[in-house]
């Protein structure tokens, strides 16, 4: 992994909390300087607490003091633990890690401590956690450890080993807080008691001679590749530093027993609650947001605090509704606790938090208790919006910006599903957030990373899994076709050959697998591990868990599924581009051949010519002969198993078919490129309603699904597949695409359907390509194209192809 990564150096400005970021690149460079510590055993040692289990739940802190002879001008060391750290200098935060990854590939950042060290005495000090039992399922781990490298001479004085001191802070507990009624896997919340912190510990004048030594462990450091045994092989961070801002929330919906004002959130009102008093403050941020909250308080020795986190509020029914709405709901959601010692103190939970609506709860002992500040510490990945749209219907504006607050939330050092649920970067999730990075950023840096991530994680069977990093893993053999299909988006995006060869051997096994499954009718046979296609509801009662289809495994019936075969299809067609582009044109011939004798068996069998629409299963055979969705309809489009000159009339009635299983908003992706490929593009933005109605209800962020008919509420408000109008409105509205792998060329092709005009501007490897149509005439196109140096491509309008050239141009098409 680490010969393709990038080696960034990270340096975290601590006054502020702003991260001083990389700049997120619109091009992927595949060769950096190699340190020394990619190659060699470190001379730095992992530590760990000495009498403390390295595999329990435990926070820890360790600290060594050097000493300079003049202020640095460089001073660069390379640190890592697990599960993770925060390295501070001379009590100022400087770096946080290490970026989520698997043990094979254990990340270290590189950071220049020189900005924050002095002539004479520095004290280096580090947080250092290892959740056991309580750490979420995105984390792997080993056991406890903390590793810092100096890179040089120079810098091997803050080498870890026994020279530094360590503690374990006994104020830490996990934290279960209430059952939230669906699948929670972030981790346990926080309980920490004051009274047992060790204050000021990460201070230059802290005391620390009680300390006891650390424990240096056996084993050495050492990079990928090298050692006889496991543990932590380390590679290079290669994705930026989190971005961070402070952050407040707006409003106060709720006070019982003491009064609060807005003023407070503003940090300009303290709050005292009373002796012996129970206090609740409903605080709302007015969207929703991933923060450390940092809650500062004073005096009130023994008084607990719980705060409650939640993405919306529910009713007696356990039913979310508007979200802007706070009379007859309550908060119920994931928990921290603090109690009071009695001094000003700030509590900051080691991970996190989701909200859009924060709850605290007081319950003060024998004295008042000062609730002094809460302000909030936003981080997520630094995706810059590059991008713009605009249209005549200014309401899609809302969707765009709503959208993109959706997959800025589910970005962080991978890929998240959802920020409060999961935080784990599934595939079907990340396929759709990779291409709103792309186009809204440019920076392709987490799709790359996450691409190798899922390369690594293929289990003996061949097939990558379904979610990781995982420390539970998990097996849907659609989404890994959906990973080939990543590494097309990306070799269509980016010339980066080295990187994208090195994933044709994953390819290959995971379409090896599907290859072997094909039953004697050319159909999916029996197929194990879990099938997920969508969450529609309802679907097939056969099936134990959701989201699949009819006829993929139903007991002593060899059946066969015409969307898990037609998806198999159309990762071939995409896999065998990619191997002909490199050469491999036997293996291309071959996923051809596959493609289209499974597109035969589909055709035959699971076409229903009294409906001119394509069944879930074969007709007229099975328990299942009278399911249809949109699913097969649009795999049928997008894999051509429908004739083309039939595509519009099958495609509108898939639209049309309310008696059909329907797509939810993470299928709608594959609906929306059905548009596109049929040029019915103009369809898009009158299949934005569910979207509408998400605004309507006063969501800030879009949800994993729509509610259900039986009032079951979305379990997630936040849910990067459902942001996938963003790029839509850049990729179909103003219908900018690639033409030729790496974007070497563009094609141009708008939909605006109802709009008089629409206008947008997106970053390419080149530079920035911008937009303009509207509407002349019942069928007339005003266009403006800026291309940018090197870039040429198409222009095409209702049939009419259009040269275009770098630079500015201006076209008028009758």
């Amino acid at each position: 992994m680490f010969r393709f990564a990038l080696l960034f150096l990270l340096v975290v400005s601590a006054a502020s909390v702003e991260a001083q970021l990389t700049p997120a690149s619109t091009t992927t460079a595949t060769s950096a300087p190699v340190s020394r510590w990619q190659s060699t055993f470190w001379d730095a040692r992992w530590l760990a607490h000495p009498t403390a289990p390295v595999r329990q739940y435990g926070v820890y802190h360790f600290r060594k003091t050097i000493s300079l002879p003049q202020k640095p001008s460089r001073f660069v060391v390379h640190v890592s633990a697990d599960n993770r750290y925060r390295l501070f200098v001379n009590g100022k935060p400087v770096a946080f890690g290490p970026a989520r990854s698997d043990l094979m590939h254990w990340n270290y950042e590189t950071v220049d401590l020189a900005p924050y060290l002095q002539a004479g005495s520095n004290v280096l000090a580090a947080q250092v956690w290892y959740l056991g039992d309580s750490a979420p399922f995105a984390q792997m781990s080993y056991q406890v450890g903390f590793l810092l490298q100096g890179d040089s001479e120079i810098e091997k004085i803050a080498n870890t080993d026994a020279s530094w001191k360590v503690t374990q802070n006994q104020a830490y507990e996990p934290f279960k807080g209430p059952n939230l009624r669906a699948y929670i896997v972030v981790g346990d919340g926080d309980r920490v008691l004051a009274e047992r912190y060790p204050w000021g510990w990460e201070q230059p004048g802290f005391d620390d001679s009680g300390w006891p030594s650390a424990r240096v462990l056996w084993f050495a450091a050492k990079p990928r590749g090298l050692g006889t045994d496991g543990n932590w092989a380390l590679v290079p961070r290669q994705i930026p530093a989190m971005e961070s801002f402070k952050q407040r929330l707006k409003t106060v919906r709720r006070a019982e027993n003491a009064r609060m004002t807005d003023e407070f959130l503003a940090g300009t009102a303290p709050v005292e609650i009373p002796a012996r008093t129970k206090a609740t403050f409903l605080l709302d941020q007015s969207h929703l947001t991933n923060a450390y909250p940092e809650l500062t308080v004073d005096r009130g020795r023994g008084a607990t605090l719980t705060l409650a986190y939640a993405e919306g509020l529910v009713n007696d029914k356990f039913q979310k509704g508007n979200r802007n709405e706070v009379d007859g709901r309550q908060l119920i959601g994931f928990e921290d606790q603090f109690v009071a010692d009695g001094s000003r103190r700030t509590f900051r939970p080691l991970w996190f938090r989701t909200y859009r609506y924060v709850q605290i709860t007081v319950q003060t002992a024998d004295e008042p208790l000062i609730l002094q500040d809460l302000v909030g510490e936003y981080t997520g990945y630094p995706l810059a919006e590059k991008a713009r749209f605009r249209a005549s219907d200014s309401t899609l504006t809302d969707i765009w910006n709503v959208g993109w607050r959706t997959a800025r939330l589910c970005a962080g050092e991978t890929y998240y599903d959802c920020p409060y649920y999961e935080q784990l970067q599934y595939i079907g999730d990340t396929r759709v957030q990779s291409m709103i990075s792309l186009y809204v950023s440019g920076d392709d840096r987490l799709m790359r990373k996450a691409l190798q991530e899922f390369d690594q994680s293929r289990i003996s069977d061949g097939l990558t899994q379904s979610r990781y990093p995982s420390a539970d893993p998990q097996v849907i053999p659609p989404f890994s076709l959906f990973w080939v299909c990543m590494v097309h988006d990306y070799w269509m995006h980016r010339q980066d050959d080295t990187f994208i060869k090195s994933l044709l051997p994953g390819i290959e096994s995971v379409l090896r697998w599907h290859e072997q499954r094909l039953a004697p009718n050319n159909l999916n046979g029996p197929m194990e591990w879990w099938n997920f296609v969508d969450w529609a509801w309802p679907w097939n009662p056969e099936a134990r868990i959701g989201g699949v289809p009819p006829g993929v495994a139903t007991p002593g019936v060899r059946e066969g599924s015409s969307i898990l075969s037609l998806q198999q299809a159309y990762t071939y067609l995409r896999a065998a581009e990619v191997f002909a582009h490199y050469g491999q044109n036997d293996r291309a011939a071959q996923y051809q051949a596959l493609a289209a004798r499974i597109k035969k068996a589909v055709r035959e069998t699971c076409w229903d010519a009294t409906r001119g629409l394509m069944a879930d299963t074969p007709v007229g055979r099975g328990p299942s002969k009278t399911s249809f969705s949109q699913h097969a309809n649009i795999l049928a489009i997008l894999t051509d198993a429908v004739p083309i000159a039939q595509q519009r009339d099958v495609l509108q009635k898939t639209i049309a078919g309310t008696d059909l299983t329907q797509a939810t908003f993470y299928f709608k992706f594959y609906l929306f490129q059905a548009l596109k490929k049929t040029g019915m593009g103009d369809q898009l933005v009158p299949q934005l309603k569910p979207w509408r109605d998400m605004l309507a209800l006063g969501l800030t962020t879009f949800a994993e699904e729509a509610d259900r008919p039986d009032g079951t509420s979305a379990r997630s408000d936040c849910h990067a597949w459902s942001a996938s109008p963003v790029y839509e409105f850049l990729s179909t509205v103003c219908g900018i695409n690639p033409a030729e792998p790496g974007f070497r060329t563009v094609r141009i092709e708008p939909f605006l359907g109802s709009l008089a005009f629409a206008e947008g501007q997106m970053p390419h490897p080149a530079g920035e390509i911008n937009v303009r149509f509207e509407k002349s005439g019942p069928t007339g196109l005003k266009s403006m194209v800026v291309l940018p140096a090197g870039l040429t491509g198409s222009l095409v309008w209702k049939g009419k192809t259009l040269p275009l050239k770098s630079g500015r141009q201006e076209l008028t098409l009758p």
